[in-house]
């Protein structure tokens, strides 16, 4: 296997699959309400729809570098709020992290080997979300870490709703 596919495979684990670290994303987000999506059940800590409002937005932003794009923060925003909560907007926005991922994927997959050590443009940032001079390689490395990570906030937020469930 190849790393192109090797990220492809990683990205669609982490999403949907088996992933070695737990439950999957689309497994933790299963079955919660709007309502539960929306709580705030740690003091300070981002909700899950917030979370998954934010997995979104990097997964397009890494889309966007892929393509060429220059390294920014996205343009969605980084952490955005529901516009509203009601069970209609969380379907939307479950299936828009799902769709932002499959096109993710397509484009990844349209990619060959030393696709992958293309150095990504930056705008002037010191900021390490918009680091400059990193590759597409080291860009994906870096989505898998964020999904896995924020994932797991969302495992934890599910507990916190759900205490000895």
């Amino acid at each position: 296997m190849n790393d192109v596919a090797f990220m492809v495979d990683q990205l669609l684990q982490g999403y949907a699959g088996d992933p070695w670290h737990g439950p999957s994303t689309s497994a933790l987000l299963a079955g919660l309400t709007a309502e539960e999506a929306g709580a705030h059940p740690v003091a300070g800590a981002h909700s899950i729809w917030e979370l998954v409002l934010h997995m979104t937005a990097w997964q397009n932003e890494v889309r966007k570098r892929l393509a060429g794009k220059p390294a920014t923060f996205p343009s969605e925003g980084d952490w955005r709020q529901p516009a509203e909560v009601s069970a209609a907007a969380w379907a939307a926005v479950r299936r828009e992290l799902g769709d932002s991922l499959a096109a993710l994927l397509q484009d990844l997959g349209a990619l060959v080997e030393p696709d992958l050590e293309t150095k990504i443009g930056a705008l002037s940032s010191q900021d390490p979300a918009i680091a400059t001079d990193v590759t597409r390689r080291a860009t994906l490395s870096g989505l898998l870490q964020h999904n896995a990570y924020h994932s797991g906030q969302i495992a934890l937020m599910r507990k916190a709703l759900h205490p000895g469930g």
